[in-house]
């Protein structure tokens, strides 16, 4: 048996073994560099169950009745959960400024339903959806509005924090102070979100590539994706930009993080250039997309 904290060699044909069946149940795929990367988080998993190779493990995960429980392990221990409140500032002001009021306009227009739907996909640990809480209750045109915002993980652990609504000053790195007086209250351990915004946010444990959890959800006005589809490969990621497409409302939005692009994945979305940002909007006429 090996020492615990000792670094276990992954052998290829295992690492294959382990990368492809992670890659089946999440759409997360790692290539031959980043062997590295599975032996020095797995290694713990041996461990922890007392198994010798990391064939044993596989048959494990392939086999074991607890199974389903490990493999949420391992989504803790593979995902990266670098975020922060107000990331990507220059998006989420195309969001309030530009798309929101847009959408206000649309919807009363169109007699339609004073509703908005959310969803943030890859929440990790709360900053992004409480962020799109706080510029919602910013927003003058959304008054008296039903405002509803969905976010989703497929990491527990953050999901976990999320729910608490607590943090660290690192999560304020580039948060007005504005934000941090008028919607935390501090805490033993960091700030606390007010109640109005949490009531704003639903928080649920999801697999993007679990197509019956997705069709649960229900349709939106605006999905935020952000630097989430950049550690699928191709195949994933088409699967999981369809089913965003299907997920989103006529001239619904979808944003992705400022690295990633829909170019070689669908041409469902039509890409529109506003002030501040470039972001994907579902085209009112099926089949009217298209990359510029």
């Amino acid at each position: 048996m090996f020492e615990a904290g000792q670094c276990i060699p992954m052998p290829d044909e295992e690492f294959r073994l382990l990368r492809d069946l992670v890659h089946g149940h999440s759409g997360l795929y790692f290539d031959d560099d980043a062997k590295y990367l599975l032996e020095k988080r797995l290694t713990s998993r041996l461990s922890a169950h007392q198994l010798k190779s990391y064939r044993e493990y596989y048959q494990f995960l392939k086999f074991n009745r607890k199974r389903e429980q490990e493999l949420e392990e391992i989504m803790d221990l593979l995902t990266t959960n670098e975020t922060y409140f107000f990331r990507e500032a220059y998006q989420l002001t195309a969001f309030s400024d530009e798309i929101l009021p847009e959408l206000c306009r649309y919807k009363q227009a169109n007699g339609l339903p004073r509703r908005l739907r959310i969803w943030s996909a890859g929440c990790s640990s709360g900053e992004e959806p409480y962020s799109i809480a706080m510029l919602l209750l910013e927003q003058p045109c959304l008054q008296g509005w039903q405002l509803e915002i969905i976010g989703t993980d497929i990491s527990q652990r953050v999901l976990q924090q999320a729910r608490r609504g607590v943090y660290g000053r690192s999560a304020f790195r580039v948060t007005d102070e504005y934000y941090l007086l008028k919607y935390f209250e501090p805490t033993d351990g960091g700030f606390r979100i007010v109640d109005k915004v949490r009531q704003l946010v639903a928080i649920s444990h999801l697999n993007l590539l679990d197509r019956t959890r997705l069709a649960m959800l229900g349709t939106f006005d605006l999905i935020f994706c952000r630097n989430v589809i950049i550690y699928f490969d191709l195949t994933a990621k088409k699967q999981v930009v369809e089913s965003f497409y299907g997920a989103l409302q006529g001239d619904g939005f979808l944003l992705l993080g400022h690295s990633e692009s829909l170019m070689n994945i669908t041409t469902l979305f039509t890409l529109r250039h506003f002030k501040n940002d470039m972001v994907y909007q579902k085209p009112l006429t099926p089949g009217a997309g298209g990359q510029p």
